[in-house]
């Protein structure tokens, strides 16, 4: 039996081996936003914020965020 093959505890239901994968691929995602963070508190504590005119206002990245939500989402009658 593998890593990903344990046995689920006593009190709690399995997953499906899709499902597992999924959760893996999401834990993967997530670790890898959380790492892309942390590098970026890392540079503003060693070296400082970085100048206004180098970086994008925060409206236009949630303008831009909704964008793409809208158009994950598709259309609805």
């Amino acid at each position: 039996m593998s890593d990903h093959e344990q046995q689920p505890a006593l009190d709690r239901q399995p997953v499906t081996a899709k499902g597992a994968d999924a959760l893996r691929a999401y834990a993967a995602r997530q670790q890898s936003n959380a790492n892309e963070l942390a590098a970026f508190l890392e540079d503003v504590a060693a070296n400082g914020l970085p100048a206004p005119e180098t970086t994008i206002p925060w409206e236009v990245v949630r303008d831009r965020r909704l964008a793409e939500l809208a158009s994950q989402r598709g259309n609805v009658a």
